[in-house]
């Protein structure tokens, strides 16, 4: 049974879906069968990886608000280990639309049962609140990654949303937990990323990724392209981060999927 993470963080402009993208690509690449499901209403990982959300049929809406199955919404991208669930502007109305329906919080939970045993790993990239959408991701999932940031107020917010998985954890998903705190658009040159780095390393512990995200304009041109980084500059500094991420993630999780062959693979 694959696991299931949520990257989420209510602030905006922090690099998730950035490190949503690339962290699934990255996965793929070392042969983990991956699902990312694109539950932002904005659609930004949906065109980073390729697809035009106005020629999308059957999204994460559909699937949420519709009904459908969820695995006809499936899509394969360019990566061979990679498939997407897009999302849809239709989706901004989504939370209002649901908000009378029983067990609203666990709907992504119903949809992604039957596909779980599909993949190693299915990646949620939450929209940039707290609200519905983000709560079914945090419901569905065994844990979740913290994007953080290397720039002034880098803590800002981030106690609503430790309270927000304290909640979901109570009531909701008691085995949810926190995968780690990723650093990103660190940059060498300035002090303030080492400030801020010092400072999340003090407020979290040993939750912290070792991995860090480096500044890097290959991460920022490559959705223009519809790419992940590593289909558009392997080479490049942010394509060897983030399959650095990739691989101290499996290292973390060898335990929950040493019965797996696929994930002995790294």
């Amino acid at each position: 049974m694959g696991k299931i993470i949520s990257i989420a963080n209510q602030k905006g402009g922090v690099g998730k879906t950035t490190s949503a993208i690339n962290l699934a690509a990255s996965l793929a690449v070392i042969e983990h069968p991956t699902l990312i499901i694109d539950t932002d209403p904005q659609s930004n990982t949906t065109s980073g990886l390729g697809i035009e959300s106005k020629n999308v049929s059957n999204s994460v809406y559909e699937v949420m608000v519709g009904g459908i199955d969820v695995e006809d919404a499936i899509r394969e991208t360019e990566l061979p280990y990679l498939d997407l669930v897009p999302s849809h502007i239709n989706l901004v109305g989504a939370e209002i639309e649901m908000v009378d329906r029983n067990e609203r919080e666990r709907i992504l939970l119903k949809a992604v049962e039957g596909i779980r045993d599909k993949y190693d790993f299915i990646i949620f990239d939450c929209p940039p609140s707290l609200g519905l959408l983000t709560i079914n991701a945090l419901t569905a999932s065994n844990s979740v990654m913290i994007p953080v940031q290397c720039e002034y107020f880098a803590l800002e917010g981030l106690g609503q949303l430790l309270n927000t998985i304290k909640i979901v954890r109570q009531h909701l998903n008691r085995e949810l937990e926190i995968e780690g705190v990723l650093l990103t658009m660190y940059d060498t040159r300035t002090r303030l990323s080492n400030q801020v780095a010092e400072e999340v390393k003090r407020y979290f512990d040993d939750r912290v990724f070792s991995t860090i995200i480096a500044r890097n304009i290959r991460l920022a041109e490559a959705p223009s392209f519809g790419k992940p980084a590593i289909l558009y500059d392997a080479s490049s500094t942010g394509a060897k981060n983030y399959l650095s991420l990739a691989r101290e993630i499996i290292n973390n999780n060898k335990k929950m999927f040493k019965s797996s062959p696929a994930l002995s693979k790294s």
